[in-house]
């Protein structure tokens, strides 16, 4: 085939394989990392009808169309996810979900992963709180000694719910540390709760040596961010996007190496940006606010880590220099112990190094 030119087509560029891109995932949802297979499969085995947008997206591979920019459309997304939770019935749906989740991590270069729950929402089928957690974390030891990826635990209390439930949820995650739950968050729809309310919770989970990683600045705007950081001490934040709109608050993240848990995909299926390339990717990096791009709901979102990494590249032109520091801030971000940080910063240097195949 000849080119409009006369001539062969031009070879097109050769670049390097994200997916063998050292990195830290730290915004993956639990029920949300599921594989869709998985579900369709355990809402067969019991008897589960899943909405039609659901399935629909399940089988075709597109997301469903969700705008969560409004209290209806979060209303639907979360009617979506709750559905896709109740397949989830016993210990070991609980196992195959987390080895799933962990061996797609692998498939994407993760070396290290930090998957997000509440224990609350499983408990009801689980036996309780407290063997709902041990449950989730033993699968937790169970995938990473299969499966050689490091893995912890982040427990999110839901903003949805009164404060007294997340000081609940935060003294049982500190009881638990020493069994990898590394970081305290708060998840749900940011427009509700105050932050401020649950600056006890917090206080809880960082005096027992966790991680404050609370979401903020998704659907809310800057000041859901400055809530995080001011009311609950954040050392990370999830999504932290709007943070954009306000460049003196972009200085502040910069300067504390505060992480901000970017998830593109997931913005422009929830109506956060219309487009991927709106998603404020370049603007955070060259402000110098360190970023983990994330996955959040592979499930509905129709893209796991990997793909994150191609909209940076496709859609804002980083190149492979800094992709590479995009997934050393990750790293440097995460919970991982030092000498696992110290392994994958090295990987980093090494896939930047080699040749283009």
């Amino acid at each position: 085939m000849l080119s409009s030119s006369g001539g062969l087509p031009p070879n097109p560029p050769r670049v390097r394989d994200l997916s063998e891109l050292p990195k830290a995932h730290l915004h993956l949802h639990f029920t949300g990392s599921m594989r869709p297979t998985t579900l369709l499969e355990l809402a067969d085995k019991y008897g589960v009808r899943l909405p039609e947008a659901l399935t629909d997206a399940l089988t075709s591979g597109e997301p469903p169309r969700l705008r969560a920019t409004d209290e209806r459309g979060w209303f639907r997304f979360q009617r979506l996810y709750d559905a896709a939770r109740s397949c989830l019935r016993e210990p070991e749906d609980i196992q195959r979900l987390v080895r799933e989740a962990a061996e797609e991590d692998l498939r994407d270069g993760s070396g290290w992963l930090e998957i997000q729950v509440d224990p609350t929402s499983y408990a009801p089928r689980l036996g309780g709180l407290i063997p709902a957690l041990e449950i989730i974390l033993d699968a937790v030891d169970a995938a990473t000694r299969d499966t050689g990826i490091g893995m912890r635990v982040l427990v999110a209390a839901n903003r949805m719910k009164h404060p007294l439930d997340a000081r609940t949820l935060a003294r049982l995650a500190v009881r638990y540390a020493d069994r990898g739950i590394v970081g305290f968050g708060l998840s749900n729809d940011e427009r509700r709760g105050m932050a401020r309310d649950f600056d006890r919770a917090f206080s809880i989970a960082r005096e027992g040596g966790l991680l404050s990683a609370p979401h903020g600045g998704e659907l809310a705007g800057p000041a859901s961010v400055r809530d995080c950081l001011d009311d609950l001490a954040a050392d990370r934040i999830g999504h932290g996007v709007r943070a954009a709109d306000d460049p003196r608050l972009m200085r502040r993240l910069a300067d504390r190496q505060v992480t901000c848990e970017v998830c593109p995909a997931s913005n422009v299926a929830l109506g956060v940006y219309d487009k991927p390339e709106d998603v404020p990717l370049r603007t955070l990096f060259e402000a110098g606010v360190p970023l983990a791009l994330g996955a959040d709901d592979p499930l509905l979102f129709g893209s796991r880590l990997t793909a994150q990494y191609e909209i940076a590249r496709d859609h804002h032109g980083f190149t492979d220099a800094e992709l590479a520091e995009v997934a050393r801030q990750s790293v440097r971000g995460s919970a991982a112990p030092e000498d696992v940080k110290a392994r994958l910063l090295s990987g980093v240097d090494d896939w930047l190094t080699a040749p283009v195949a």
